[in-house]
């Protein structure tokens, strides 16, 4: 077989078939091959005249390529991925390159690129995100990997992604498993910002009794101001759209339990590995682990008592105000942990992430895309040393502005017993960061006291740390 094609594509599922399409489109002939060889025909045939080459074998898909051979990967993360690497790298040639597009644990993609390289090959790891219609159309592309080798890549990958006034959504990130680890935090963030968004459908809702109509002009109008992203936007669509059976709105008819992948869990796991505060990500995770409960949670609710729901008083233009508030203050916050969790990430494994080049990748394409993002990627590249978000004065002013009507969302919600754990760690986060002063100088007499791990004295911070006989010194004011 001659070489035709100048990329391959392996595993022609939905988010496979769209980027072989969307790669395709831009000028670069694509082999194809899928585990079921019916659905490689199948596509094929879907798209004759398409410059696409369908093969069997790995062999054939290697002979395929014009060297150096530049294979994509979009199959599911683990051992598929394994045993797809040990049967095609065989046959690669050094200088080949070969692309994980899937969500793979970043330790994975670190362990597979030396692998690879001691064969002479390059490995990538690509968080890709957008779903499918990003992955047609642009997607957000989160490459990591050898600099070295970037360059090969790097036409295809800015020809598909999405494109902003700032340029392609995608820019090289760093060694290693630094894509796919930004890829981990991106879905952590979106893990956050999906559930500070239920829970403003829950208090506007049930606690202050706005109709999906109500809610679906509400969010509209929100897209339009600080709160525009992808996901506002379509929460607003979801709210128009009506049950062909009830009539009623469709999402009323959706079971309220959530599942997920497992990439927020990891981002949470990770957090706690580096030492990062996360709570924001890890309300979320949990959120959707007692969503999974469901029936637990409807015996729970006849024997557990919840607050009477008068009905709602005061403005409620004020009150819906307060839940955009909420929902701002939480999505900052959420932004400035997970920018913190790659900043340390990226110091732990040498990764050298730019900070202001992630916000740039996720201004468009992605599911986290926001108007907020073009502020953040300002602050980042303002001072490029930037320790945390919420220092920029920026960022600040607007997290300031912000709190005093999520204060008040969250007051709302408590009183109503409506669950808010999002925007209450998200605000806990924010009041730990400012205070000069936390009441941790209890916690550590505590240690102390039973356990010797001593402690540093406030005049003097930098001594040595001394113990205190505490039960001692106790008995004695007793006396």
């Amino acid at each position: 077989m001659s070489p035709h094609a100048q990329f391959g594509l392996i595993g022609l599922g939905t988010m496979g078939s769209n980027l072989a399409l969307n790669i395709e489109e831009h000028g670069f002939p694509v082999a194809v091959w899928n585990l079921e060889a019916d659905r490689t025909a199948e596509f094929v045939a879907e798209h004759a005249g398409r410059a696409f080459t369908p093969v069997d074998t790995f062999e054939e898909l290697v002979a395929a390529i014009a060297p150096p051979r530049r294979i994509l990967m979009m199959i599911p993360a683990g051992e598929p991925v394994d045993q797809t690497l040990n049967g095609l790298t065989p046959l690669l040639e050094p200088g080949d390159i070969v692309i994980d597009g899937g969500n793979s644990n970043f330790n994975q993609t670190e362990r597979r690129g030396g692998e690879l390289a001691d064969r002479g090959l390059a490995f990538f790891g690509v968080g890709v995100s957008g779903g499918a219609e990003g992955a047609r159309h642009g997607p957000s592309l989160m490459p990591g990997g050898p600099r070295q080798a970037y360059a090969a890549i790097q036409p295809v990958l800015e020809a598909i992604a999405a494109v902003t006034d700032f340029g392609p959504c995608v820019g090289y990130l760093g060694s290693g498993g630094a894509g796919h680890f930004v890829k981990m935090v991106h879905n952590g963030i979106e893990y956050a910002d999906m559930q500070s968004i239920a829970e403003g459908y829950d208090v506007l809702g049930n606690g202050l009794g706005f109709d999906a109509d109500s809610l679906a002009e509400l969010f509209g109008a929100w897209n339009e101001g600080s709160l525009a992203s992808y996901l506002i936007e379509i929460t607003a669509e979801i709210f128009r759209v009506h049950d062909a059976t009830t009539h009623q709105p469709l999402v009323e008819q959706i079971v309220d339990e959530a599942s997920q992948k497992g990439t927020g869990r990891w981002t949470a796991v990770t957090a706690f590995e580096l030492g990062v505060p996360v709570p924001s990500i890890v309300a979320a995770v949990d959120a959707r682990v007692i969503s999974s409960r469901r029936e637990e949670r409807q015996r729970a609710s006849h024997l557990l008592q919840s607050p009477e729901r008068s009905p709602p008083d005061g403005d409620l233009e004020q009150q819906a105000n307060d839940v955009r508030d909420a929902l701002y203050g939480s999505r900052i916050a959420a932004f400035a942990q997970g920018m913190d969790l790659i900043m340390q990430g990226s110091d732990h494994y040498d990764w050298s992430i730019p900070l202001a080049e992630v916000a740039r990748v996720w201004m468009g394409g992605c599911i986290i895309r926001a108007k907020l993002l073009e502020p953040i990627r300002s602050a980042f590249e303002r001072k490029p040393g930037l320790v945390n978000l919420l220092l920029d004065d920026d960022i600040a002013s607007r997290v300031n502005e912000a709190q005093h009507g999520w204060r008040r969302a969250i007051a709302t919600a408590a009183r109503l017993g409506i669950p808010v754990p999002s925007w209450s760690a998200s605000l806990a986060y924010f009041d730990g960061y400012r205070s000069a002063r936390l009441p941790h100088n209890l916690t550590q007499a505590q240690r102390d006291y039973f356990g010797s791990h001593t402690y540093r004295r406030l005049d003097d911070p930098q001594s040595e740390p001394v113990h205190t006989d505490w039960e001692a010194h106790a008995r004695k004011a007793v006396k």
